[in-house]
């Protein structure tokens, strides 16, 4: 499952951020002028993702836990969703608490 998304040149055609997926996580590449950031995150350590659309382009917030949220602009609104949706289709969605009990939702009753 290795996809690669690329913000749009049009906006930015030499600081262009990416968001590349792996099987474990997502790696995400913030350029600027000078330098950037590399951030990875694990599938089960993210929170959320948000999209915020412009006239043309997307930008996309993606809030992991116990870390701040980490920022991609200029993407297509089309690449945008389908970064989300490849997040959010990873995510697990019925993790057990950290100590061993069961799935949220609580217990069962008799």
């Amino acid at each position: 499952m290795a996809e690669k998304f690329h913000s749009s040149s049009f906006k930015d055609p030499i600081n262009r951020d990416e968001v590349e997926f792996s099987d474990k996580g997502v790696t995400f590449r913030v350029r600027k002028l000078i330098g950037g950031t590399d951030n990875f995150v694990f599938y089960s350590d993210i929170s959320g993702v948000e999209i915020d659309n412009g006239l043309f382009f997307a930008t996309v917030r993606v809030i992991p836990r116990a870390r701040p949220e980490i920022v991609i602009k200029n993407f297509t609104k089309g690449d945008a969703r389908r970064i989300k949706d490849l997040i959010l289709q990873n995510v697990p969605s019925n993790r057990p608490d950290t100590f061993g009990g069961p799935a949220q939702g609580g217990y069962p009753t008799r």
